[in-house]
């Protein structure tokens, strides 16, 4: 029987080893930067250079939206098809990197995104952590493993505004949310997120770097009532039957006593085997999902799922940015432009924000009827109090854009940002949007 201490001192030495483990140097590499784009069509418009890093239909390349700069991201398509690629993992979202720069994978394991001046835009962090080789797996999820095929570091837990299919909000150390782009063509972090929370999944809008995120939406599974925390969210694709798949979106708890452990919300039933799609939170606010199915060589896209949308039981007309910075919506369609004249004729281009002068400047309000404010979905606001009170509080509030107030309950709701006004049936909702005198 071996010494106690012989034993300790031979189980330091093997966790030591695998601690310390090399990559093979023919697993190492060194990218460049430079040479033709490649020839199909990618979201975005982007110009993208491969990687000979690829599984079937992930790809990892350079691309970029405007000249010269360029993001590390992961590809999902394939090109015995005519339809576009799309983006599903940005390393450098909010980084860019340029001309000559290099993706480097050395010996003690750390994967380098530098510039070509040697700045590091990105790493793993990985360096000296027991990483043996890097892979790509069929589902997408890149991955720097170790000497017993353990995961040291993975993409699944740094999405950007996407979730591929097993991909999931984790606590404590995975990721809780998504943000979206700023827009189509700009890729770094945008206004909205879907978070998820300690009882529920919520979408979130941060209109500027000084204001406090405004709920737009909540999943209907919420928790708080089972006194259940949520461990894991994932976003997954499951067989009903031989030809039929469904998403769904699959709760994981932390139990408090009887409660249950697990939970899931379906989001909608393909056609066909759906294990190749995305869920995207889009620049707009709006989350989708794309299936991919690769027996076609066109239109092998289709937009499976759309939360905020016609044929949806949540109207598309409760999008913050549906109607721009300011605009009426009724029946998913944007149909008027409050201003000092009266409800005008809405027009992308030209209808606003009223503009405002210096914060103790007079203001006055525009008054339009039978309207409410995305934010009433969840609050009518504080009150009972007079609608002059509830006027009173957005004068002396430099951030208030306008108020909204029902004249039913005499509550009033102070809103910093306005975007989408929806239109309803009844009178007594009424809004009071600022303007200069």
């Amino acid at each position: 029987m071996a010494h106690p201490f012989f034993s300790i001192f031979l189980t330091i030495i093997i966790l030591s080893s695998f601690a310390h483990a090399d990559v093979p140097p023919s697993q190492t590499f060194k990218y460049i930067n430079q040479g033709e784009f490649g020839e199909y069509i990618t979201e975005y418009g982007a110009d993208y250079r491969l990687l000979d890093i690829f599984t079937f239909p992930f790809h990892l390349c350079f691309y970029n939206t405007t000249p010269n700069a360029f993001t590390l991201g992961l590809r999902m398509g394939h090109r015995r098809s005519e339809s576009i690629f799309r983006w599903v993992w940005a390393a450098n979202r909010n980084n860019p990197v340029h001309e000559n720069a290099t993706l480097s994978f050395g010996r003690d394991g750390n994967l380098v995104l530098a510039d070509a001046n040697g700045h590091i835009a990105w790493q793993t962090n990985t360096a000296n952590k027991g990483v043996v080789g890097l892979k790509l797996l069929n589902n997408g999820n890149l991955v720097l493993y170790g000497a017993q095929n353990q995961f040291v570091w993975q993409s699944f837990d740094y999405p950007a505004d996407t979730l591929l299919v097993g991909q999931a909000f984790s606590r404590p150390n995975g990721p809780l949310k998504i943000v979206s782009r700023v827009s189509v063509v700009e890729g770094s972090e945008g206004p909205y997120s879907l978070v998820m929370e300690k009882n529920r999944l919520a979408l979130y809008l941060k209109p500027n770097n000084k204001s406090k995120p405004i709920l737009y939406y909540s999943t209907d599974k919420d928790f708080s009532e089972i006194s259940s925390t949520l461990s894991r969210v994932v976003f997954n694709t499951v067989p009903e039957t031989d030809e039929a798949y469904a998403f769904e979106i699959r709760y994981e708890l932390i139990p408090r006593g009887s409660s249950p452990g697990v939970s899931t919300m379906i989001l909608g039933r393909p056609k066909y085997n759906s294990t190749l799609s995305l869920l995207r939170l889009g620049s707009d606010g709006n989350l989708k999902v794309y299936t991919y199915y690769d027996n076609v060589d066109w239109g092998a896209w289709e937009k499976t799922y759309t939360l905020f949308d016609r044929d949806s039981r949540v109207s598309e007309c409760r999008l913050p940015s549906k109607c721009g910075a300011l605009g009426v919506c009724n029946e998913e369609q944007c149909v008027g432009c409050p201003t000092p004249q009266g409800l005008l004729a809405w027009d992308k281009s030209t209808c606003g924000l009223p503009k405002l002068g210096s914060c103790n400047s007079k203001v006055g309000y525009i008054k339009v009827v039978g309207v409410e404010h995305f934010m009433n979905w969840f609050s009518e606001g504080e009150g009972p109090i007079k609608v002059e009170e509830c006027k009173a509080k957005c004068d002396k509030d430099c951030g208030c854009l306008g108020y909204f107030y029902r004249e039913e309950s005499s509550k009033c709701l102070l809103a910093s940002v306005l975007g989408t006004l929806i239109k309803v049936p009844n009178p007594a909702h009424v809004a009071y949007i600022k303007m200069s005198k």
